[in-house]
């Protein structure tokens, strides 16, 4: 499934296609950090442990 969006049409304003780029940067980097999320919620070591297993 691709998309031709990187081909401008003819009636495409300068101004969208900058906000079209910017709109893409801003979602690559959401991926970005979604995906160390999930990393990070996926390493039981490296999770912060409850106040209440601290204070032994």
């Amino acid at each position: 499934m691709t998309r031709d969006s990187d081909t401008p049409t003819p009636g495409k304003k300068p101004r969208d296609e900058s906000r079209e780029a910017r709109l893409k940067a801003a979602l690559k980097a959401n991926l970005g950090r979604r995906k160390a999320q999930a990393r990070a919620r996926a390493e039981p070591d490296a999770a912060p442990k409850d106040k209440n297993e601290q204070e032994d």
